[in-house]
């Protein structure tokens, strides 16, 4: 039998607030990646995974070629139209990744498309490819593309000549994802990175044809717990420098039509006070929380926030996520009892009408929609029994078309059902669940149940489709989202109320809600499993060790498990700006209250459910360090003969591998363990 490596233990001592801990596996840490010792390790777990797992190899190629067959071999997007140019991306037979094409919108010959990038070709010397953006100058001329062939989320924009095909020779690194151009064809706003701890720091003003070493520094944020963007308004004449936090936000704008444009202030930033702008027919429209935290819709024709006139006023109940202008019509994207929606409303009369829905658990969003000038509103439909669909609605007439339902084979969405459930907390608060089973395969309290959980940062976890989940449910799984305080599903409270000094809430609720499911039902005690990622692998390291009885198996992936010393360097990439989120442990009260909860300082000698943990070698948003700590601690400490295994993906970062097939590789090894554990198939036996 394969026995499990064991990490050697060299002492780290760090002392704050009249405390010393003591870290034994703290010089896994290595910041280059080329340590010896630390790649060894990283190996010897992956080889005892391996191992572990070759039992299971004909399931997971079983798992991967069912996935791969439900998805069509050829596949494009509905094209859309700016500027004169119809765009479409497409997939070919056996391709990873999208090509990306155009066509005039008055062509004479509508099969005809001109490729402007092929994915595929970028990505062939690579391990990892990740398009990040790509923009075209308003005369149509150039293009500029972001790409990271790392996995680190550093970017480099490279530029190419439409009408010749050649690409010019500067290339600007070290760059975020975020970037745009001025309205004179040559000039480009991008926004570069921190080296060091990755934050997006400074804009900068490339003149295409110049090296990058000539660029104008346009801002610099001086405040590292700010985050740096830049986008254009729908109205093209400003460009928005947006500077945020996680509570607070300011934007400067740019004359989109001036290539030497000064970043003018549009509303000066205070604590708590978060807004997004747009521009359109001569008017400012901003989205803020000044008057209440689920955000109202304001619009002014200057920069003075005592002119700002309401169109529609924050509600206690009603989340306003988004909005799109159009000449006629304003559509808003809202949330009501943690379920999204979309409203129209009539400039000329007021009239407003919504869009209704008839799953019990859904999500809907706006779309590509280009151009204002227009009635034609393209908005996104999916649920947890409906493949991702594409709609597009006149605005003026009420008539709606299906432009395009994601097409996955073999799929019937009448052998699954759907249900929502509000479930009490301990402290009695109601906590929505949104649930999917396959019909056939449901028998109360005896099918395997996965329980999935974020819970951080205020994202919403919505019930959308998952083609590869279905291999999960056709095997007999229920598989449930909890939509947990810390997440953004019932607004801005919701979200307040489970991070900082509130953040136990999101640990508790993920327990409560949990065993609530088994109670009613919905699974068995004895086949319960559990999965998050990044945030949400620190809600599945602090909940195994608050209820380590109560799973019988747990994926943790990216988990974000070692929050104090994380928290405490911030050297780090993505610190400092994370003060907001879980507090700055330089601060007694946080330091104190963070060691409640985080996973990595929590170990203890106890038993723990079966454990499968990932990472990735160049992840950026969690350090590869943080997870392979954790196993070495678990691996130590744990008192049961539970499995265990650490794998870490040598050439990806915190999104796994990239391309459209290779993608699901990771999402297999996860479904395999599962499904293994459930039918009682996987233990360290299988190493021999």
């Amino acid at each position: 039998m394969q026995k499990p490596p064991i990490a050697k233990k060299i002492p780290f001592e760090m002392t704050l607030h009249g405390e010393t801990r003591t870290d034994n596996y703290y010089w896994l840490r290595d910041d280059q990646r080329e340590d010896p010792a630390v790649l060894d390790y990283l190996h010897a777990e992956n080889d005892y995974g391996r191992a572990i797992m070759q039992s299971q190899k004909a399931l997971q190629e079983g798992l991967l070629k069912e996935i791969i067959d439900r998805i069509p071999a050829r596949d494009h997007s509905v094209p859309y139209v700016r500027k004169g140019y119809r765009y479409q991306s497409r997939y070919e037979e056996g391709n990873e990744y999208a090509i990306y094409t155009r066509q005039p919108e008055n062509t004479t010959t509508p099969d005809q498309w001109d490729v402007l990038l092929d994915s595929n070709q970028r990505a062939a010397k690579s391990e990892f490819y990740t398009l990040g953006g790509v923009s075209i100058t308003t005369d149509n001329k150039v293009m500029a593309v972001a790409e990271d062939f790392l996995s680190r989320r550093l970017y480099g924009i490279r530029f190419c000549d439409l009408e010749t095909g050649h690409w010019y020779p500067e290339v600007l690194e070290n760059v975020s994802s975020s970037f745009t151009w001025a309205n004179d064809g040559c000039t480009l706003y991008y926004v570069l990175k921190d080296k060091q701890t990755l934050l997006p720091w400074q804009v900068w003003r490339h003149t295409l044809g110049t090296t990058q070493e000539q660029d104008q520094l346009v801002y610099e944020e001086k405040d590292d717990t700010f985050y740096v963007g830049v986008q254009k308004t729908t109205s093209e004449e400003f460009i928005q420098i947006t500077l945020h936090s996680s509570t607070t936000s300011e934007i400067l704008l740019l004359d989109a039509t001036r290539s030497d444009a000064e970043p003018q202030l549009f509303c000066p930033r205070r604590k708590d006070h978060e807004y997004f702008l747009d521009h359109y027919q001569q008017h400012f429209y901003i989205r803020s929380n000044r008057e209440g935290k689920n955000f109202a819709l304001y619009r002014t024709t200057d920069f003075a926030e005592t002119s700002w006139e309401t169109v529609i006023p924050a509600r206690e109940e009603v989340v306003l996520e988004e909005f799109t202008l159009f000449r006629d019509w304003l559509v808003v994207e809202e949330r009501e009892g943690g379920l999204t929606g979309l409203r129209q409303i009539s400039w000329e009369t007021g009239k407003e009408a919504a869009i209704l829905y008839d799953d019990p658990a859904y999500v809907t969003w706006l779309s590509i929609n280009p151009s204002p000038e227009t009635s034609k509103l393209r908005y996104g439909y999916s649920s947890m029994t409906t493949p991702d669909t594409l709609y597009e609605l006149d605005l003026d007439t009420g008539e709606r078309k299906t432009l395009k339902q994601s097409e996955v084979k073999g799929f019937d969405p009448s052998h699954y059902r759907s249900e929502r459930l509000w479930i009490t907390a301990r402290d009695g608060v109601q906590v929505p669940v949104s649930l999917v089973y396959h019909r056939d395969h449901f028998r109360q309290g005896k099918n395997p149940l996965l329980v999935y959980g974020y819970g951080s940062y205020g994202s919403s976890m919505d019930a959308d489709f998952s083609a590869s989940r279905l291999s999960l449910l056709d095997r007999g799984f229920v598989f449930a989202l909890t939509h947990i305080r810390g997440g953004g599903e019932l607004g801005q409270q919701w979200y307040d109320d489970g991070r900082l000094l509130n953040k136990m809430n999101t640990f508790t609720d993920f327990i409560d809600t949990t065993q609530a499911l088994v109670d009613k039902g919905y699974g068995a005690a004895d086949k319960l499993y559990a999965m998050g990622g990044s945030a949400g692998g620190l809600l599945m390291g602090g909940v195994i060790n608050m209820a380590p009885d109560l799973f019988s198996g747990v994926v943790a992936q990216v988990p974000f498990v070692d929050v104090l010393t994380t928290m405490l360097d911030e050297s780090i990439p993505l610190t400092t700006g994370e003060y907001d989120e879980w507090g700055n442990p330089a601060d007694e009260t946080f330091y104190r209250y963070i060691s409640q909860y985080s996973p990595y300082d929590r170990v203890t000698a106890q038993a723990y459910p079966h454990l499968l943990i990932t990472t990735g070698l160049h992840d950026s948003q969690v350090q590869y360090w943080e997870p392979a700590k954790w196993a070495a601690k678990l691996r130590a400490l744990k008192t049961d003969d539970n499995l265990l295994l650490l794998c870490t993906d040598m050439d990806s970062g915190h999104g796994g591998k990239s391309g459209r097939f290779k993608s699901y590789e990771g999402v297999v090894l996860e479904y395999a363990f599962l499904i293994a554990l459930a039918q009682e198939t996987l233990s360290a036996a299988n190493a021999n």
